[in-house]
């Protein structure tokens, strides 16, 4: 999962330096409000249950980086989520990723000669990951943000240059991210439940990705996108504008009953139980 360090008492959060300190910002309907879960049996593996947020699945939250986005550090819009760079899941996730990343371009990505010509780390890959203060490997910094964040201004593209190059060679850009990357905002956590009859199943949670996801620094944060009206529009629900994320969190099978249950819940005559407090109209 992303890292932050926890505050100290009376500091803001210990994220880059850039001069300017942390401030309250009003459009984040906040944490902790009633939510619409629902479990059901994973169609694909008979020792799995699926429990999920419909509240957050049926939400209308889209990605607004870029388009009001105000990034997770105070005078750092342009970065969006990306200002600590993504640490790998495992070394499947650093290895899938390095298979991309080596046809990237300079005419696409801004930072590819910096990633070249020097290295944060010993290694193949120690043009574009660092280890952080634990040892653990993730993308690298550079210029305040990850190196494969491509700045404004840049003829290819701002933005993530993983991202552009899956979209140049028609691919689904949860291809070439890191896992932490195209998961965000939708979090899957696992926990072995022991049920009454002595049976064990994994229950598989899939919800929305807050600032308590991020762990104690996660609440450091300057800005967060889940919870906050300006990244709730007037588009399609999670649950279809993720489809192919969840798809491959969940499976086809789960992802369509996940989809059938939440069809029925938009369908019905009711108002809506539990809806996201940042949706329109909510």
């Amino acid at each position: 999962m992303p890292k932050t360090k926890k505050a100290k008492p009376g500091k803001a959060a210990e994220l880059p330096e850039t001069g300017v300190t942390g401030a309250v910002v009003s459009d984040e309907q906040g944490l902790d409000f009633a939510r619409a879960w629902v479990e059901f049996p994973d169609p694909e593996d008979e020792e799995q249950v699926f429990r999920c947020d419909l509240t957050w699945l049926t939400s209308k939250w889209t990605c607004i980086f870029g388009s009001g986005c105000q990034g997770i550090k105070l005078g750092r819009a342009d970065d969006g989520c990306c200002t600590l760079g993504a640490h790998f899941s495992d070394e499947d996730d650093e290895r899938r990723v390095a298979g991309h990343v080596a046809r990237l371009t300079p005419d696409i990505w801004q930072f590819h000669d910096v990633a070249r010509t020097s290295k944060a780390v010993k290694g193949p890959n120690g043009g574009w990951v660092q280890a952080d203060e634990d040892g653990d490997r993730q993308t690298r910094r550079w210029e305040g943000s990850c190196i494969f964040q491509n700045r404004p201004g840049f003829a290819g593209g701002a933005g993530c240059s993983l991202h552009i190059l899956a979209l140049r060679e028609g691919r689904e850009p949860l291809e070439t991210k890191p896992d932490v990357c195209w998961q965000l905002p939708v979090r899957r956590t696992y926990d072995w439940v022991e049920r009454p009859d002595d049976t064990k199943i994994l229950m598989v949670t899939i919800g929305e990705y807050d600032r308590r996801g991020w762990g104690p620094g996660g609440h450091d944060l300057h800005w967060w996108c889940t919870s906050a009206t300006s990244a709730h529009g007037a588009g399609d629900p999670v649950y279809v504008s993720y489809r192919p994320e969840l798809t491959e969190l969940m499976g086809a099978g789960g992802y369509a009953k996940l989809a059938e249950l939440c069809e029925a819940r938009l369908a019905s005559q009711l108002p809506l139980v539990a809806p996201h407090p940042a949706d329109p109209g909510v």
